[in-house]
């Protein structure tokens, strides 16, 4: 697994701005080493802040759209269209303003999806979703070139949260239920699936996460504070504003 690089920007829109361009640069690059691309979502406010900028940007129209896949690391059990839900942010934000090809779309079951209103079942489908699209062979999970995460001021990432049973998964999807941010019903990639994405991008911004992201960069447990226990195979990147980043030690720090 990859060390962790602490990038750190001046203030929350600026981090916005820089994720969305180096997020481009990336797709740009696995298209030109494989043909196509695959990206891991998240939700919040930054990370709509990013897919917002990436709209926005002109640079966005090199990117072949056609040629991306868009998975979720986590979402809402919520309805279909419900504003709560990660996807339908991302869908507002960037993926209804560029030519996505719809089959490559892949977005975790709604609960008045195929699945109905069962969390287990909705994770179950998601997981297979994910090996169809694998490579052929043994793998049950396909290749993500970056794979974006927010953190909770508790250290949460996706929704494994601390001493949560999640943390202990080892199949790639997992129900959660009694998530102790609202909604309680949820699903989500686990810790090993996660790490298995090339890139891993942890993108946090304001004071409230700046106990938690020192936290995991000092070698917290993993199962205490999952963001610690968060690795890409090739680049661990930590994407900070400056509130964020007031505990992470000087020597850590890139400055931009």
């Amino acid at each position: 697994m990859s060390e962790a690089s602490v990038a750190v920007h001046a203030d929350a829109d600026l981090l916005a701005q820089a994720v969305a361009a180096r997020l481009l640069v990336k797709l740009l690059d696995a298209q030109a080493d494989r043909g196509e691309a695959s990206v891991v979502l998240t939700g919040g406010r930054v990370a709509a802040a990013v897919y917002r900028a990436v709209a926005a940007l002109p640079a966005r129209d090199a990117v072949d759209w056609s040629r991306v896949d868009v998975w979720w690391g986590d979402e809402r059990f919520l309805p279909a269209g419900d504003p709560d839900r990660n996807e339908t942010q991302a869908r507002a934000a960037l993926l209804d303003v560029v030519p996505l090809d719809p089959a490559r779309v892949h977005a975790m079951p709604a609960s008045d999806g195929p699945a109905g209103n069962d969390p287990e079942a909705a994770a179950a489908g998601y997981a297979e979703e994910l090996a169809r699209a694998a490579r052929p062979g043994h793998a049950t999970l396909p290749h993500f070139d970056v794979l974006m995460l927010g953190v909770g001021e508790d250290g949460h990432v996706a929704s494994v949260f601390p001493e949560h049973p999640v943390g202990y998964e080892t199949r790639p999807v997992s129900a959660v239920r009694g998530s102790p941010k609202p909604p309680p019903t949820r699903t989500t990639l686990t810790l090993p699936a996660i790490n298995t994405a090339e890139e891993v991008w942890l993108v946090a911004a304001g004071a409230d996460k700046a106990r938690a992201v020192g936290m995991a960069l000092a070698g917290a447990g993993p199962v205490q504070l999952p963001a610690a226990g968060v690795r890409g195979v090739g680049r661990t990147r930590w994407l900070l504003d400056r509130a964020a980043a007031a505990d992470v030690p000087a020597r850590l720090r890139s400055l931009r």
